[in-house]
């Protein structure tokens, strides 16, 4: 299948207008109009319902368009991959985000450097639940990421189970407890990680999340290793024996055949396996 024509394709189902899809992909609306009716001749569906005043997908359509952004996106990162393999240079490239490594990320990359085919390591620092993209889309090689996250086309591994902590003000009147509940919260296990979505989009980073609780009302769930590295004053944290566990991976794109990031790999679940009790 023409990737040219599944482009065209993904425009026009992103748009539902012919002429905003033209005009996004710099043609004009006929050769587009003749590129999607060739698209569902080789099909052999209908992928589009068009009358004079709109568009809308079919069924057909709708599968297409998830499928296509996927092939499309692996067809990007393989080309990025490719060029970054033939540089006279090569390294690997591992996503993290500053406060998401669960003090793993220093013994990861000691051991990774006793592997044979371990390659220089560049460490890129991604923002909240951002290293899956970069995985997707070739930029990045492996990444250290905390449940939950989209797995789409990902491998991954489990390296560390931590217990989690609330942060609260500490003129907070649940802050004189020795530790919480979720009910305390007005939560329960099966809306963790809907809030802690919810938690993430009110602050770039941990620290714009942390210099938001002592003002009141907010309280991030961390995991325990952040809560370790990161005392502020105004904001105590205290433990949630009945959360759900902050979970740390190391993933890596499911078609990734690089020797250097599979000895990551095993530097990682190595260092993990040690360091637990």
């Amino acid at each position: 299948m023409d990737s040219r024509l599944l482009r065209y394709f993904v425009a026009v189902a992103e748009e539902l207008n012919f002429a905003r899809a033209a005009q996004r992909l710099a043609i004009s609306p006929p050769p587009l109009s003749r590129a999607i009716r060739q698209l569902e001749r080789e099909l052999g569906v209908t992928l589009l319902e068009r009358t004079t005043h709109s568009v809308r997908l079919t069924p057909a359509g709708s599968v297409l368009l998830d499928e296509a952004r996927g092939a499309l996106d692996a067809l990007q990162a393989a080309g990025r991959r490719a060029q970054r393999a033939a540089a006279t240079d090569p390294k690997l490239v591992l996503a993290v985000k500053a406060d998401g490594d669960g003090g793993l990320l220093e013994p990861i990359l000691a051991r990774y450097a006793t592997e044979p085919d371990a390659l220089p390591v560049v460490v890129r620092l991604s923002g909240w639940l951002e290293q899956p993209r970069l995985l997707r889309q070739g930029e990045a090689d492996a990444a250290l990421v905390y449940e939950p996250y989209d797995r789409t086309g990902l491998d991954a591994e489990i390296l560390a189970a931590e217990p989690r902590v609330a942060a609260l003000a500490a003129d907070h009147p649940l802050a004189a407890r020795e530790h919480l509940s979720l009910a305390d919260l007005g939560l329960s296990a099966g809306e963790l990680h809907r809030y802690l979505d919810d938690t993430r989009k009110l602050g770039h980073d941990l620290a714009q999340l942390l210099a938001l609780v002592p003002l009141g009302g907010l309280i991030p769930l961390l995991p325990v290793s952040v809560a370790a590295r990161y005392p502020r004053p105004g904001v105590v944290y205290r433990p949630l024996p009945d959360a759900p566990r902050a979970v740390l991976h190391i993933a890596w794109p499911q078609q990734s055949r690089s020797t250097a990031t599979a000895a990551l790999v095993r530097a990682a679940t190595a260092v993990a396996a040690d360091a637990r009790p």
